[in-house]
């Protein structure tokens, strides 16, 4: 079994259970050794759709729309911060964000391509 130190954000709190404190919920979660970020919010019951802006391990994994992480592998103490689809990201972390290799290429991919950093 894995731990992961989980941070839920905005409305998203209330798949926290007991640890919701409203406006955001913190949580350890037990998974097996091979889970993904799939795993993690099936045993939730988080839908897909509310998942907004994610960081693994301080990473940007995710963002509303690009599904990018869900097959991301997770291991022993990653932390893990989900934010709600209608929470904002502070414009001050924008650029030059640190992002895994799932989310740049997804980046990447994106039809006229997504910008974090504008020059």
């Amino acid at each position: 079994m894995i731990n992961i130190d989980l941070w839920l954000y905005g409305r998203i709190a209330k798949y926290g259970g007991s640890a919701d404190q409203g406006s955001h919920a913190n949580l350890t979660v037990q998974l097996a050794e091979n889970a993904t970020m799939q795993d993690l919010l099936s045993l939730l019951g988080f839908p897909p759709e509310e998942k907004g802006i994610t960081f693994i391990n301080r990473q940007l994994s995710d963002m509303p729309g690009l599904a990018a992480d869900l097959d991301r592998g997770l291991a022993d103490g990653d932390r893990v911060a989900i934010f709600h689809t209608g929470s904002m990201w502070p414009f001050q972390y924008r650029h030059e964000v640190a992002a895994i290799p799932e989310m740049q290429k997804a980046m990447r991919q994106q039809e006229g391509g997504l910008h974090h950093d504008y020059h």
